[in-house]
């Protein structure tokens, strides 16, 4: 099953690959020194859209858990999948000019390509 934690109203924040090496390399060229560039591209991307876009792709259910249950069901990656984690890349976009261009989470999971049923 494809889980999150309570409603899923906390999000993750989320960059493409290609935006995000785009930004380390503009960070090492131009960036200030002591700066922190947060490299994403959606300050936060509900974990419940998260988790339906994985359960439609896998064809298993999607359940809200506990954090009691979570911990069971993502490990280590419980206390991750649990917070509310929104930052922002305005900093990047700020100073750096960063500008991404990739395709957003919820769209990239859906792509048939990415997820292979075994």
């Amino acid at each position: 099953m494809a889980g999150y934690v309570d409603p899923g109203f906390n999000r993750w924040p989320a960059a493409h690959k290609q935006d995000v090496a785009w930004l380390f390399r503009l960070a090492l060229e131009d960036g200030a020194a002591g700066s922190r560039y947060h490299a994403v591209a959606e300050d936060g991307v509900l974990m419940r859209s998260i988790a339906e876009v994985i359960s439609k792709r896998l064809n298993v259910p999607t359940r809200s858990l506990t954090k009691e249950q979570a911990a069971g069901h993502f490990g280590w990656l419980a206390a991750f999948a649990a917070r509310d984690n929104h930052v922002s890349s305005g900093l990047a976009r700020k100073e750096l000019g960063w500008r991404p261009a990739g395709s957003d989470l919820v769209t990239d999971l859906d792509r048939p390509e990415y997820v292979t049923v075994r």
